[in-house]
């Protein structure tokens, strides 16, 4: 017997009281659930693609207003507070991501109730575990930048970005929440729509905030943390608004209200599947952190090229990001609503969709790839054409990549999460930094290159087995909502 006893009879039809009528037909998750999928999940993915470029955009727009405005020695504060940050964001990620996956399987089920309920109590965890982080760390800037080891002519400055960071980080947790929330709801045009509105805001207010212009006080690099304060709370404020104002179907209301509160074995859910995620997204950076250390020991003109590449390569992965949420979102509604005849092809179709945009990106990335990396170095042409010649042997290992992404994508929506952890571990640290060094003495700073697609090569491999033969199809959903008869055969 599931361990929720609420009724699912709620949700049993698309014009439920649920759904709140038929004027909010553009919320029925059974777009996801039904209809032709490479067109349904190619244009959820697109909104995905589109948000993860403009937050790109967003922060490499900032970072040049306070390069340009403020110089070398306010940049490297903000970098460091920065990186701090991503760790923050990447705690949060996992158990966002969770949270998703349960709304999705709860509205694939047609259980929308139980779909709030997991809504209530991951907002009231993200605020309160955001909130007592917001104060903690605004009290302790200086001392966190310190472990941190922050050069001391930075340290001021960083002190004072962190500050007000800190402050905005119950708004940065609660809008991803609920972007996140809408995606996993077959939503992700919303969160691009308020994503255009959040980004707009920041970088407008960069310049205003850090000069003092017009009637704005002059702030320098607190300026810059503060527009991404007032952006993120504004923006969070009016998704809310706009949920509640366009009557959504997530929206709690009424008696639903109650569902504000713990829920302590939806709780333990999102915990105990969050965590491993967001040990991925740590280990991926540890990982990355590890190559980077080798590069450093061939010169500062191939850690530049290297620098340089690293830059292109960020854009290039997106494609597999946001294929694989979407495909994540898309197989937790059909695994949800037990269409496991469709989860194979989701899974198929999603690589073959990374296979080509990011072959795309590839292609058009290497026959531009001169000018594109004088757009990082300059003139340089000796760091040119190292950045060429990596670029050359790492690329078209992005798109075995995305093929892992997309698959570990699927079997996460299942609620199987330890294996891509595991799977993960071994492929970027226990094999290809060992490559990485053993090749050293034969191929030198090749070895460096060669050991990414050895890496995602052998990631690939594992996934696909456990993909294939593993036992994440027989595993009750992790919303405890398929019954055994629900089970795939």
């Amino acid at each position: 017997m599931p361990w929720y006893n609420h009724k699912r009879s709620v949700a049993a039809a698309p014009d439920a009281p649920g759904f709140r009528g038929e004027r909010h037909r553009k919320d029925n998750p059974a777009t996801l659930i039904d209809g032709p999928i490479g067109a349904t999940l190619l244009l959820f993915s697109l909104p995905i693609l589109a948000t993860n470029v403009l937050q790109s955009f967003n922060a490499s727009i900032n970072a040049a207003w306070i390069g340009h405005l403020l110089g070398a020695e306010a940049l490297s504060a903000s970098a460091n507070a920065n990186a701090l940050l991503f760790m923050l964001l990447s705690a949060c990620f996992g158990l966002g991501m969770m949270a998703s996956i349960l709304v999705a399987q709860s509205l694939g089920a047609r259980d929308i109730d139980h779909a709030k309920r997991v809504i209530g109590t991951a907002a009231v965890f993200f605020a309160g575990v955001s909130l007592a982080m917001a104060i903690i760390g605004a009290t302790l800037a200086p001392t966190i930048l310190r472990l941190m080891h922050t050069p001391p002519d930075s340290l001021p400055l960083a002190a004072a970005y962190l500050r007000v960071i800190f402050v905005a980080l119950p708004g940065m947790y609660l809008y991803s929440l609920l972007t996140m929330v809408l995606r996993g709801a077959g939503d992700s045009r919303t969160p691009f729509a308020f994503m255009l509105v959040s980004a707009a805001l920041d970088v407008g207010l960069n310049p205003l905030l850090i000069l003092g212009i017009g009637p704005f006080p002059r702030l320098g690099i607190a300026g810059s943390a503060l527009a991404t304060l007032i952006s993120q709370w504004v923006t969070l404020a009016a998704l809310v608004f706009w949920l509640y104002r366009s009557n959504n179907m997530l929206s709690l209301r009424g008696a639903e209200l109650h569902y504000l509160r713990i829920a302590p074995r939806i709780l333990g859910t999102l915990i105990g599947k969050g965590v491993p995620v967001s040990l991925q997204v740590i280990v991926m950076s540890f990982s990355l952190i590890m190559m980077i250390s080798l590069v450093d020991r061939y010169g500062s003109q191939t850690v530049a090229a290297y620098g340089a590449c690293f830059q292109l390569w960020n854009y290039i992965q997106m494609p597999a990001f946001a294929v694989g949420s979407a495909c994540s979102s898309m197989a937790a509604q059909n695994i949800g609503a037990a269409r496991w005849d469709r989860v194979n092809r989701i899974a198929l179709i999603g690589s073959g969709y990374n296979i080509l945009l990011t072959g795309v990106l590839v292609v058009s990335v290497t026959l531009v790839d001169r000018d594109a990396f004088m757009f990082f170095l300059g003139d340089d042409q000796g760091a040119i054409d190292i950045a060429r010649h990596i670029h050359r042997i790492v690329s078209w290992s992005f798109m075995l990549f995305g093929i892992t992404f997309v698959l570990a994508s699927v079997v996460r929506a299942a609620g199987a999460v330890l294996a891509p952890l595991l799977i993960m571990i071994i492929a970027f640290v226990c094999l290809r930094v060992p490559a990485a060094i053993a090749m050293t003495p034969m191929l030198g700073a090749d070895a460096v290159y060669w050991a990414f697609p050895i890496g995602s090569g052998a990631s690939l491999l594992m996934t696909a087995a456990y993909y294939r033969y593993g036992g994440w199809r027989v595993n009750r959903s992790i919303n405890g909502l398929l019954t055994p008869k629900n089970q795939p055969t």
